[in-house]
Formats: structure tokens, C-alpha cells, sequence
């Protein structure tokens, strides 16, 4: 089954719980936790998502590489400017839940 969500005019931790559903197949009847639904979510629009406030500036992400002095910090803003589809997959995968099936319905995640 395919599903289209349109990003216009949505923020993006709505869009991605809306994403995150449809993948696990919650919408369906026949839905059960322990099996990988056959879904394929597409994304369009990613452009115009909104933010609220002040989270593009204030909200911080963090990667650690794990050698000494290796954290590196950047805004919303700034990852949205380089790589807009990444936020989007990082919310989605972040909402899935933690085990072997998350890698698989991330597949499943494509953009337009």
C-alpha cells in the first residue's frame, strides 16, 4: 500500500508522527506489533515545513565521534539549510520503535 503526505504548512514533529503511524501500519486493520507492514510512505513537500517559534535557532543537535574534542554541535537551521531530508528521517526514525523492524520500515521512507 502507498501513502502521500503532503508537508505543507505542517511542523515537522506532527508530520513525522503522522509518518511514523503510517509506517507500522497502525491505520490498517489488520495491524499487529510484531509484523513488518507492507507500506511505502512518500513525502512531498518537505520545503515547506514550518517551525514554531524560535525552535530553528534554539534547538540544538549533537554528534560525538568518540575521539577527544569531537563533539559538534549544530542548529535546526543549519542542518534544515544543508540536508532538509535527514531532519525529517532523524524525527521519523526517532518515533519508530527501538528494534529489528526499524531499519526495515525506514526503507520505506521515501521523499519527492
Amino acid at each position: 500500500m502507498k501513502h502521500e503526505v503532503d508537508a505543507t504548512n505542517q511542523s515537522l514533529g506532527r508530520l513525522a508522527t503522522k509518518i511514523a503511524t503510517l509506517l507500522r501500519g497502525k491505520n490498517t486493520a489488520a495491524y499487529t506489533p510484531e509484523k513488518f507492514a507492507d507500506v511505502e510512505v512518500v513525502v512531498r513537500n518537505i520545503d515547506k515545513i514550518r517551525f514554531a517559534g524560535t525552535k530553528a535557532t534554539t534547538k540544538i543537535y549533537h554528534h560525538y565521534s568518540g575521539f577527544p574534542g569531537g563533539m559538534h554541535s549544530r542548529t535546526l537551521e543549519q542542518r534544515w539549510a544543508k540536508h532538509p531530508r535527514e531532519v525529517v528521517r532523524d524525527s521519523v526514525y526517532g518515533m519508530l520503535p527501538k528494534n529489528k523492524l526499524r531499519d526495515r520500515m525506514m526503507t520505506k521512507l521515501k521523499f519527492n
